[in-house]
């Protein structure tokens, strides 16, 4: 980074910290492993900031390497050895109790479903609908043609609809 490369860095992480440890938790499962995912990504940042060229938005960059990110890390054999299992005390403790319980439980219905989806469509699902990027953007972030993106999406969202029906039918016999 450049001179300011303090300030760069804190506005990188004020702003699009959300964003980055949502993407690495949704690839990983695991709210450690996003934490340090998401650490690793803005001091990947902070070495690689000269060399962004604006071709794209900051945050379209930050998740792209995000992105990069947890794919390494999935690919490591550590990961296939080892299975880790956290509870998050400040989930608990931050916890509120929904205004409307029957529309947070089918978010998380869904929320579930997506995440039973193969990689490639729950990461095309998730970067539309929950970090809403454009076909662009996410064109961008995956490395992939724009057509490509509109396609993956239109296949991801069938898959996601037949499991939701599949999951909805089992549930009301």
């Amino acid at each position: 980074m450049k001179s300011n490369s303090h300030e760069t860095l804190e506005r990188l992480i004020e702003w699009y910290s959300a964003d980055v440890y949502k993407v690495a938790y949704c690839y990983v499962k695991d709210w450690q492993l996003a934490e340090d995912i998401m650490q690793e990504v803005f001091y990947k940042a902070l070495k690689g900031y000269d060399g962004f060229n604006y071709r794209s938005s900051e945050k379209t960059w930050l998740i792209r390497i995000t992105v990069n990110t947890c794919k390494d890390y999935l690919k490591t054999g550590w990961l296939k050895r080892v299975k880790t299992f956290v509870i998050d005390d400040r989930l608990l403790e931050s916890y509120e109790r929904p205004v409307d319980v029957m529309s947070w439980e089918a978010q998380a219905d869904i929320y579930e479903c997506i995440q039973k989806l193969p990689s490639r469509d729950r990461e095309i699902i998730l970067l539309f609908y929950y970090e809403e990027l454009s076909y662009e953007e996410i064109s961008d972030v995956l490395g992939i043609p724009l057509g490509t993106v509109r396609s993956r999406l239109s296949r991801a969202r069938l898959k996601l609809k037949e499991r939701l029906r599949d999951d909805y039918d089992v549930a009301s016999k």
